[in-house]
């Protein structure tokens, strides 16, 4: 029996709700910042002093990202090449699927009494990798689920309800699992099940908990969601053809100036919101001195703003085209970027504050770090919405998978450099303020080049003429 319209599009929607607690758990809320705690402890057991240990903490997170990042700018054209030129994208979804659960429940080895740095790192690459790679496969389905003025609010819709399931798995991480320096979660509980707060089982049972969450809400994803039957499958000499289209799209870009400098412009501001989100709760903990539970908590704050504001950027999107969302954005961006530089424990924009709590606990550079992280979080969700449905106005109708894997290496060819560029800054001046700096370049110059980017894409006839 068929699945209905409505099916298919609720199961693509299943996919950003069971993905979502990767980058909301593991990135950026809980085990992002929990690596800077008990790295930064570990260099300065080791003798290093205490800023130049959180330095180099940041510094190594950023090589593990910048290592993902050239994976999957090496790999993703062309797998989204085959895809297109074998006609299916659900094994390739399945594949990485796996890659996903295995490495997000591998982050478990974090042990604080000593754990191999290369294996913890190894794992989260290969989880992150994984959610990257089935991102760009199901990304690439958006346009068989509506009309070209459904997509946006189709794609709003579903960057929503992800940040709504990310936001569901850190209240119930931060609620039952992970745990403060007195070893109670934010509820003031050890941590359920028996694990052992001394250890940090449960801050790090976030990744175990992550990968069941990914397998049990998949599972609609895979019962509803079908390769379209129009394109048969291929199995000779897919390969070949593959590479062989591949190079034909890459040759045709200096034909297609929209597509490419909307490619380069992506590549810059993707680059610098991924920094943002990966590095916002380092530099809180290293900075403002807080806890994973307050990362956790700030969290909560962003991710409900980026609901909020994808579903209402999708409505906007729909109605204006998905540039103006994106402009947008990026302003809001660069103004929350500046901000985070510009608070610091003892002043906000130069002008000195108390750091004495003064609503329950938190001091006013704590509040207005809060509030530059619900900008964050709102700018970020609805740019991102915006930026997929951008390139599917933008990209060939006839080669969609292979579009969104140069899509995914525009915005991972240089993924390596923001957080390279935060990683050396941060070495180099042994400031982690100082070392997020190169972000607001990159915001900037992602936004000049969207002038040459048109809003409706390339005529058709370029996407039918030959080289």
């Amino acid at each position: 029996m068929a699945t209905s319209a409505e099916k298919r599009i609720w199961g693509w929607f299943m996919f950003d709700w069971a993905s979502q607690p990767y980058n909301t758990l593991l990135l950026t809320f809980i085990f992002g910042p929990y690596f800077a705690e008990v790295v930064t402890a570990r260099y300065v057991g080791d003798g290093m002093e205490v800023d130049m240990a959180k330095a180099s903490a940041q510094s190594a997170w950023g090589w593990v990202l910048a290592i993902s990042g050239l994976l999957i700018a090496i790999s993703a054209p062309v797998l989204g090449a085959l895809a297109d030129s074998n006609g299916r994208r659900l094994p390739y979804i399945w594949a990485f699927s796996l890659l996903y659960a295995v490495g997000a429940a591998s982050t478990w080895y974090a042990d604080p009494q000593g754990f191999s740095m290369p294996l913890v790192m190894g794992a989260f690459i290969i989880g992150l990798v994984g959610m990257e790679f089935a991102t760009i496969f199901t990304n690439a389905m958006l346009p068989d689920l509506g009309t070209r003025e459904q997509i946006g609010r189709i794609s709003g819709s579903g960057w929503a309800i992800g940040y709504l399931g990310g936001l569901m798995a850190l209240v119930f991480a931060l609620l039952f699992l992970a745990e403060n320096s007195e070893g109670r979660t934010l509820i003031g509980l050890p941590p359920i099940g028996g694990l052992d707060p001394d250890l940090r089982e449960g801050t790090r049972f976030v990744g175990v908990f992550s990968a069941i969450w990914f397998i049990v809400f998949m599972v609609p994803f895979f019962l509803w969601v079908r390769d379209p039957q129009d394109r048969p499958a291929r199995v000779k000499g897919v390969v070949a053809e593959a590479l062989k289209d591949l190079g034909r799209t890459v040759r045709k870009l200096p034909k297609s100036p929209s597509l490419a400098n909307y490619l380069a412009s992506s590549m810059l501001y993707r680059d610098a919101l991924n920094g943002m989100y990966t590095f916002g709760g380092f530099y809180a903990v290293g900075v403002l001195g807080w806890s994973v539970v307050d990362t956790g908590v700030f969290g909560i704050l962003a991710v409900i703003s980026g609901a909020i504001a994808a579903y209402l950027g999708g409505h906007a999107d729909s109605q204006f085209g998905p540039k103006p969302v994106i402009v947008v954005s990026i302003v809001a961006l660069i103004f929350a970027a500046i901000s985070i530089v510009m608070i610091t424990p003892t002043s906000i924009y130069g002008v000195a504050v108390s750091e004495e709590g003064i609503v329950a606990g938190r001091t006013t550079s704590d509040i207005a770090f809060y509030f530059a992280g619900i900008l964050v979080g709102a700018a970020g969700g609805t740019v991102q919405s915006a930026s997929r449905t951008m390139m599917v106005r933008q990209a060939n109708p006839n080669r969609m998978t292979e579009a969104f894997g140069l899509y995914a290496l525009a915005g991972k060819a240089t993924s390596f450099l923001a957080p390279a560029l935060i990683a050396g800054v941060s070495a180099a001046s042994g400031s982690q303020r100082i070392g997020v700096t190169p972000l607001i370049g990159l915001f900037l110059l992602g936004l000049v080049l969207l002038l040459w980017v048109k809003p409706d894409g390339e005529d058709d006839a370029v996407w039918e003429s030959d080289i």
